[in-house]
């Protein structure tokens, strides 16, 4: 048995990060279950080839059955498709749900799933996070958005606001060897069936020559642990007059609230959309810690407060903005599988614009700074904590309990499971480039 090897802290040793940014054909905006699940369910319906799901949370309810009956039918139709959940996220599908998949040649994978203590599910670590789809390499979806009916507006107050995107062109390209290598993580090698298309080479930094442009990065728990992190970083140190963030669940790392601080006092207008009503109300208080930190240097925070917020997405100025399953906070920082798309489309920036000052000027509430009163040395000493914590979190994460995750085959019971253990550099492939 080869003995564990921990992960190295989070901010050393990395590799500088080049990402690869590729051409857009097409990209659209895809806002809540009513736009998103339609356009996947029909993108399916149109696969000719081949389909791949990958997501955190799949239950079996209207949406969840509208996504079983629309894979059931791509491989009846002769599509090779792959469906692979998280454990924790979707630890509850049932042998009527997965067995018609199986049988009609689906394959189902369960990521790390474990057996619950006193009916407690204890895995929540290093999960899986990402949604992704992608059907026939050529279209791809990437977002935040679960398969569940909570993120349909008829769910009722505790419907989710949320975000995703559609992309064609040859950016599609990345997210396909992506998601196929981390759907097969046996066949490392074995992939060259697909057909590769011709002229995919990404360049460092997007030019003139296109208009849209797009780059594919993850974050994983080995060489890309901070992948997506700096690419956030990077943005708002380049930003020049506006930043807006709306992030479901934001307590992140010193180091990038430092930049937002200072984004806003150099005279950036800083905005953050943030819960004002979360699904967990843990999310509020630790976000508001963090209030006046920066609303004193100018950042102007509004709180979404028409039902809980679940989206991760931001712009910088004119152009820049991404689309994708981080939060802002120590699990996707430092310990989840993650994936954003990072684009470069001045209309599509213009678009997530409009969107997002709608939320502000329609269902978020402005914060302000508080009134000094007698809480305030409470405040500070707990201020001190937490910042404390935020520095040191990264390389903490590092020294948790790990184990080889399993990608398991799901099947009805009384049928055989096949289990394969797999390192992280199976799981997330782009690792196989550092």
């Amino acid at each position: 048995m080869v003995a564990p090897v921990r992960p190295r802290p989070t901010d050393r040793g990395d590799p500088p990060v080049k990402p690869s940014w590729k051409p857009i054909d097409h990209i659209e905006l895809l806002e809540n279950g009513e736009a998103f699940f339609p356009a996947v369910f029909e993108a399916i319906g149109q696969a000719q080839r081949e389909v791949l799901v990958e997501t955190f949370i799949l239950f079996m309810d209207k949406v969840g059955w509208g996504l079983h009956a629309a894979l059931l039918g791509a491989a009846q139709r002769g599509v090779s498709v792959t469906l692979t959940v998280d454990g924790f996220g979707s630890p509850d599908l049932s042998d009527d749900f997965i067995g018609p998949l199986t049988a009609a040649g689906v394959r189902v994978q369960i990521f790390d799933p474990q057996p619950r203590m006193m009916g407690m599910r204890l895995n929540m670590f290093r999960r899986l996070h990402r949604k992704l789809v992608v059907v026939d390499a050529q279209k791809a979806f990437v977002g935040g958005i679960n398969y569940s009916a909570d993120h349909l507006a008829d769910f009722g107050p505790q419907a989710k606001q949320d975000y995703a995107v559609m992309v064609r062109g040859p950016i599609v390209e990345d997210i396909h060897r992506f998601a196929l290598a981390a759907a097969m993580p046996k066949q490392r090698r074995g992939l060259a069936w697909w057909p590769r298309a011709t002229g995919s080479q990404g360049t460092s930094r997007p030019d003139a020559s296109m208009p849209s442009w797009a780059s594919f990065v993850s974050r994983d728990n080995r060489h890309h642990q901070t992948d997506i992190e700096r690419q956030y970083r990077l943005a708002i140190r380049a930003a020049k007059h506006e930043l807006i963030v709306a992030n479901a669940y934001f307590f992140p790392g010193y180091r990038l609230l430092r930049d937002l601080r200072n984004a806003a006092r150099r005279g950036v207008k800083v905005t953050l959309i943030l819960q004002g009503e979360p699904d967990m109300p843990i999310v509020k208080v630790a976000a508001r810690i963090l209030y006046s930190y920066l609303l004193r240097a100018g950042v102007r925070i509004h709180e979404y407060c028409e039902r809980p917020l679940h989206g991760k997405v931001a712009l910088a100025d004119d152009e820049w903005s991404t689309v994708g399953s981080s939060n802002l906070d120590p699990l996707s920082l430092s310990l989840n599988l993650e994936a954003n798309l990072f684009i470069w489309d001045k209309r599509f920036n213009q678009h997530l614009r409009e969107r997002l000052q709608y939320l502000i000027e329609h269902h978020c509430q402005h914060v302000k700074e508080p009134e000094v009163g007698h809480r305030l040395m409470w405040r500070l000493g707990l201020s001190v904590l937490v910042f404390h914590v935020l520095r040191r979190f990264p390389g903490w994460a590092a020294w948790l309990p790990t184990h080889r995750p399993a990608l398991t085959a799901a099947t009805a019971t009384g049928q055989a499971s096949e289990v394969v253990r797999v390192n992280e550099t199976q799981l997330d492939p782009e690792q196989r480039r550092a």
